[in-house]
């Protein structure tokens, strides 16, 4: 008997063809783009190497909705549980907190072996692993800088830590046969008025100089640096800003972080996208959504969060953009907000492959900007909702909001006992 899944389907396959659309192509596209969840999302940025302690360096995670996971354990299975309601590709995005260690690991001494039960979980759930060094929530960043720090001691300290974890990254990518994007972003900035600006950004870019020094294979690791505005604690001074790490993905060759809570209130990133790749060999995304700053709300299906997808479609950069998501809500149930952000960023990506990139393009070349307008305005009510359930079906997750029945019974059997 066929179903109501599968005759929406068959209708919004005809009415995309008309338009010159191939939904099947559309689906099979979509299959190759994959999601990297970040695994913070979690647990509020707390990691294993010291659950109980601060969250510094410019980054809040506010609220304090239950269950939240308090072991790799705990959040293997939270993952797993939303990983289960996401169609498609996914990988899982790490910060070095989230090692595993029966003592306490310095993060400068960091090796691959802290982080082999994530290795073989990832093998077992079919998931590339992408990395972070973790440059906060640490004694020696408690004055605000780390690779661009005064004291050489500490700057090594750091510099030593970023080296470990590139090791950690490449051995992702040896043993799960995809490549880690290992992202460095540092809070280092200052509160009040500077009067240096120049000496920390010279530090720092020979700190990340010294970083990147050992050589991998870009199969097994991806460089990419993030800049960011402001945080707090340090409002007027960012020295890793966005000129800087433009300038200096451009210059050594590394992939470019653009975060979309990172830039003015009424920037975007979804515009720097296409200026960006004509200096850096690749970019990689944070997708997130600030509200008033940086807060890093969960990813909707916003109007930015398909102009990113549709800049990515449109200029076919799909081997040189990786897509990861970054966002922590401790106000709301944290597997939800995971399966609600992940869907969302899936979403777009096939809205933007349903569309007629080609006629448009046409259109626009001709000077025809009141057709333009009119189908980019007609496109937004096709049918691309069918081929979305289409797509969960094939996948064998849950159609519309019927996974969060599963979350709402998890968070009495499992989050309501922790």
């Amino acid at each position: 008997m066929t179903s109501s899944i599968d005759q929406a389907w068959t209708l919004a396959k005809e009415r995309f063809a008309q338009l010159g659309i191939d939904a099947e192509a559309a689906i099979k596209q979509l299959d190759t783009l994959p999601v990297s969840i970040h695994c913070w999302q979690g647990d509020d940025v707390a990691g294993f190497e010291n659950p109980e302690g601060s969250l510094t360096g410019g980054i809040q995670a506010t609220g304090n909705y239950p269950g939240k996971a308090r072991n790799a354990q705990q959040l293997r299975a939270d993952l797993e549980l939303a990983i289960s309601m996401i169609p498609g590709p996914n990988r899982l995005n790490l910060h070095a907190i989230y090692l595993e260690s029966d003592k306490p690991v310095a993060r400068n001494e960091i090796e691959p072996k802290h982080f082999t039960g994530w290795v073989d979980w990832a093998k077992k759930n079919k998931l590339g692993l992408d990395f972070n060094p973790s440059c906060f929530s640490h004694p020696m960043s408690a004055d605000g800088f780390t690779l661009s720090h005064a004291n050489p001691e500490i700057r090594q300290f750091w510099i030593e830590h970023c080296q470990a974890s590139r090791r950690v990254s490449a051995s992702f990518g040896r043993a799960l046969g995809t490549p880690s994007v290992m992202n460095i972003w540092v809070p280092d900035g200052m509160k009040d008025i500077t009067v240096d600006r120049l000496a920390p950004r010279q530090r720092l870019m020979s700190a990340l100089d010294e970083v990147i020094s050992e050589k991998f294979d870009i199969t097994e690791h991806i460089d990419a640096v993030e800049s960011k505005l402001f945080g707090i604690g340090s409002e007027s001074y960012t020295v890793g800003s966005n000129e800087f790490y433009l300038g200096y993905a451009a210059s050594r060759g590394t992939a470019l972080c653009l975060d979309a809570g990172h830039f003015h209130p009424t920037e975007v990133i979804s515009d720097k996208i296409s200026a960006a790749m004509l200096y850096v060999p690749r970019l990689l995304l944070h997708v997130s959504r600030p509200v008033r700053w940086d807060s890093d709300h969960v990813v909707l299906l916003d109007d930015e969060t398909q102009a990113i997808a549709s800049e990515i479609v449109r200029h076919d950069l799909f081997n040189r953009v990786h897509i990861g998501l970054d966002f922590f809500d401790a106000s709301i149930n944290r597997i939800a907000a995971w399966v609600i952000g992940t869907r969302n960023m899936k979403k777009a990506l096939l809205k933007a492959l349903l569309e007629p990139t080609d006629l448009l393009k046409k259109l626009e070349a001709e000077g025809d900007y009141t057709a333009r307008l009119a189908l980019l305005e007609e496109q937004k009510s096709l049918p691309w909702q069918a081929v979305w359930d289409m797509y969960c079906q094939r996948h064998d997750v849950p159609v519309g909001g019927q996974w969060l029945d599963t979350v709402r019974h998890y968070e009495t059997s499992v989050l309501a006992k922790r």
